[in-house]
C-alpha cells in the first residue's frame, strides 16, 4: 500500500511548472538502478586491488600497512553491498511503477469501451453494440495477459534472484 502511495507522489510531482510523466519517473528508476549496479562492480573491483595490496604488504612484512589495506578491503566490500540493495530496491520500485502505468492504460482503453457501449445501447444498434462487447472482451482479455504475465515475472524474480554473501532477503524486501 505505502509503494501505490509512492508511485502516485511519483505521478504527480512536478518539475518547473510541467507535470512529470510516470514513464518519465520509470526511466528514471531504471538508470538510477544501473548507476546503482555500476558503482557496486566499481566498489568490487576497488575491494579486490585492497586485498591484493594486503597480500603483496603480508610478503614484505607490512603488518600495519597490510591492516590498513585489510580496512579498505571491507569498508568497499560494505560499501559493495549496500550498492546492490539499494538497485534491487530502486528495481522492486520500478516494476510496481510499471505495473501502475500498465493498469492507468488499460483503465484508460475499458474506459473509452464503455463509452462506446452506452452509446451503442443507447441508440440500439445491434452491430454497434456487438462490435463495442468485442472490443471490451479483447481488452479484457488483453488485461489478464498483462496481470498474468507481471505476476509471474515477479514471482520468478523472488525466486530467482542470485544470492550474495552477507545481503538477505530482509534488506531487499
Amino acid at each position: 500500500r505505502r509503494v501505490v502511495q509512492e508511485v502516485l507522489v511519483i505521478g504527480n510531482r512536478l518539475t518547473m511548472g510541467n507535470k512529470v510523466s510516470m514513464e518519465d519517473e520509470l526511466i528514471n528508476l531504471k538508470m538510477t538502478s544501473r548507476q546503482m549496479t555500476s558503482a557496486s562492480k566499481k566498489s568490487s573491483k576497488k575491494e579486490k586491488e585492497a586485498l591484493s595490496k594486503v597480500k603483496k604488504a603480508i610478503q614484505q612484512g607490512n603488518t600495519e600497512g597490510a591492516r590498513i589495506y585489510a580496512q579498505n578491503a571491507i569498508r568497499e566490500k560494505n560499501q559493495q553491498l549496500s550498492y546492490l540493495r539499494l538497485s534491487s530496491r530502486i528495481d522492486a520500485v520500478a516494476a510496481r511503477l510499471e505495473t501502475a502505468i500498465q493498469t492507468q492504460q488499460i483503465s484508460k482503453s475499458m474506459k473509452g469501451v464503455v463509452q462506446g457501449m452506452g452509446q451503442a445501447l443507447q441508440s440500439m444498434n445491434v452491430e454497434k453494440i456487438s462490435a463495442t462487447m468485442t472490443a471490451f472482451e479483447q481488452q479484457f482479455e488483453d488485461m489478464e495477459v498483462i496481470t498474468d504475465t507481471i505476476s509471474d515475472t515477479m514471482v520468478g524474480w523472488g525466486a530467482f534472484r542470485p544470492h550474495h554473501p552477507g545481503l538477505h532477503t530482509s534488506d531487499v524486501a
